[in-house]
């Protein structure tokens, strides 16, 4: 039987083959009837505990706090400390391989992700397996393909046309390039010139306006398929000493594939979709653009990169999109006179897959805006929706009237709102809290944003009502309220991990934030100003961080996975789905949530609401 021990699930997926070994002749079998104690407070481990069948749970004083089931292990932390704090404890029948507890020591010292990953804090743990996964599924050159690059239009003249035509023709076209069709020649050929080749034409002292383009093009043009992989097409670069592919497919132009685009699809595909959505001359080009920012979250993401600045560039994507499609559409008399700005986790900066828009308009006082001033803002809300942002079920979106108003309106509302804390205000608040500029005058939205943070929002009573949103969801009793996600005959449910456990975390952080008078949006920002207050401690601030970053990764990895299967992404995540190392960081998040919520209740006297 422990032969049949599996390597395949963290920590012992780190072990190398004589560690393996080390393992298997260190392994016994154990069997426990459901209600039998593997482990109770104050005994001294023997074993490292790791679930072939059922499940265990742990209890601290008579609560139940974590649930283990199979590929589970435990208790790592009491075996290297020599004693138990926790009752452990068969839900069900158990049968469980004990690793030797000098075994366990032995594979600790020799290998140090296994011991990060057995007992380590949850900020270790994710910085060892940062370092451990970093190398994974890397942007492939024989898998990528051309067509995936950005690629730049390609402008074509005829070969007789003069240089200071080709020229302005490029100027207008904001291209450094264009292709030229020499068809006079037999057989037709094509060629390229650049913006190098106008400096050699300037250089031979005749007039630009009498000399054919043609004269000075380089010929033939090197063309490459859309289909070919990115690194032929690199190869293709160095071997020709060219800088730009023309790209074809079935005998058409597809554009102009460039050597820094080409590199920059290899290294950060952020910066190729920033420069499609800037270059947008349409909404249909804009279109486009988003079509492919869930793509650079995929390989972002799966190349390592951290969730946190995986959120980040896509705040800034989404933000380049929203402000672009404003000048679009809106009037540039409109635009100057306004704030768009977006609320929520897209506030926040912590929006990755595409959710509901949560937008709205602050106009300049005294501002006359235009009398289709309605229908500007249908145009908007209709164009996220095209770019596959779906309307507000609450209706927080500029095409509707009560989220357009002037600077002065918008201050009269969120006091309205601080004053009233009803539910309907309290909840308007919040989503108000996270608001950032994406579009117009900043300045218009940073004033009323001063209006909140002068408010008197020391009020005991409003503040409670308004944390007490973080205990909205699940059951709010016991402490052990998040561990029937992991618990027997519950395992196939899915779970909304943004309800249950982000928004907890992240309402709650904003509830300190509020009365704190912290005026940072993003949770991270706001968690890193309350520890700078000391209304949260060193240690607090980095657990919340971390399960932050683990419950995002978790959501996103989830959303993938449903995009893959050409699924609508759900915002939940089934238990069955996650393997033992996404068991194991979840447990640790869920357990700093649910320490956060009842430091929630103390500091706002929620029990007493």
């Amino acid at each position: 039987m422990p032969n049949a021990f599996s390597f395949a699930h963290s920590p012992f997926d780190c072990l190398d083959p004589d560690e393996q070994r080390l393992v298997r002749a260190s392994v016994d079998i154990g069997y426990y009837p459901r209600g039998q104690a593997l482990l109770e407070p104050g005994d001294t481990p023997t074993h490292l505990f790791v679930i072939a069948k059922g499940h265990v749970q742990q209890i601290d004083q008579g609560d139940v706090v974590a649930t283990y089931g199979p590929e589970d292990c435990f208790d790592g932390r009491s075996l290297v400390a020599g004693r138990a704090s926790s009752r452990f404890v068969a839900a069900e029948e158990v049968i469980a391989y004990e690793l030797a507890r000098a075994a366990v020591l032995e594979l600790i010292a020799r290998n140090a992700t296994f011991g990060a990953l057995l007992f380590a804090d949850l900020g270790h743990k994710l910085s060892v397996l940062s370092e451990r996964e970093r190398p994974r599924d890397l942007p492939s050159l024989s898998l990528s393909r051309v067509g995936e690059a950005f690629l730049r239009p390609a402008l074509s003249v005829p070969a007789d046309l003069d240089v200071l035509s080709a020229v302005r023709r490029m100027h207008a076209e904001h291209t450094a390039s264009v292709l030229v069709e020499d068809r006079a020649s037999q057989p037709p050929r094509r060629g390229i010139f650049t913006r190098t080749l106008l400096e050699r034409a300037i250089l031979d002292g005749r007039p630009l306006a009498a000399m054919p383009v043609g004269e000075w093009a380089r010929f033939p043009v090197i063309e490459v398929r859309a289909a070919d992989a990115v690194g032929d097409a690199m190869a293709l670069m160095l071997r020709h000493r060219v800088h730009r592919l023309v790209v074809v497919q079935d005998g058409r132009t597809l554009g102009m594939l460039e050597s820094l685009d080409l590199l920059s699809h290899v290294s950060n595909p952020s910066h190729l979709v920033a420069l499609q959505i800037g270059k947008a001359m349409h909404i249909d080009a804009l279109a486009e653009a988003a079509a492919q920012i869930d793509r650079v979250i995929a390989v972002l993401f799966r190349s390592g990169t951290r969730v946190g600045l995986v959120a980040h560039l896509v705040q800034q994507l989404n933000a380049r999109l929203f402000e672009r499609a404003w000048q679009l559409i809106a009037p540039p008399e409109l635009v100057d006179n306004s704030c768009l700005f977006v609320m929520g986790s897209e506030g926040r900066g912590e929006q990755l897959l595409k959710t509901d828009q949560d937008n709205a308009l602050v106009l300049r006082d005294g501002y006359a805006p235009p009398a289709d001033l309605a229908a500007v803002c249908a145009r908007f809300s209709e164009a996220l929706g095209r770019f596959g942002y779906p309307p507000c079920p609450g209706g927080i979106m500029v095409c509707n009237v009560p989220w357009r108003r002037s600077a002065q309106d918008w201050a009269r509302q969120v006091q309205d709102w601080v004053w009233r804390a009803d539910g309907e205000s309290l909840m308007h608040l919040a989503i108000f809290l996270d608001a950032h500029a994406v579009a117009g005058d900043a300045e218009l939205l940073a004033q009323v944003q001063r209006t909140l943070a002068a408010l008197a929002t020391d009020h005991q009573g409003m503040l409670g009502r308004f944390a007490a949103a973080a205990d909205a969801f699940g059951p709010a009793a016991g402490p052990g309220w998040w561990s029937r996600l992991l618990s027997p005959g519950e395992s196939h449910a899915p779970w909304n991990i943004k309800k249950e456990a982000l928004f907890p975390l992240v309402h709650g952080v904003r509830s300190l934030a509020l009365a704190h008078h912290v005026v940072a949006t993003s949770t991270t920002g706001r968690i890193a100003a309350l520890v700078a207050e000391g209304a949260l401690s060193p240690v607090q601030g980095e657990d919340l961080a971390e399960a932050l970053q683990v419950l995002m990764a978790l959501r996103l990895k989830a959303g993938l996975a449903e995009l893959d299967q050409q699924r609508p992404v759900s915002g939940t995540i089934d238990r069955a789905q996650l393997n033992s190392l996404d068991r194991d960081l979840l447990k640790d998040a869920l357990a700093v949530v649910q320490r956060f919520r009842q430091a929630l209740r103390t500091r706002f006297r929620l029990e007493a609401l």
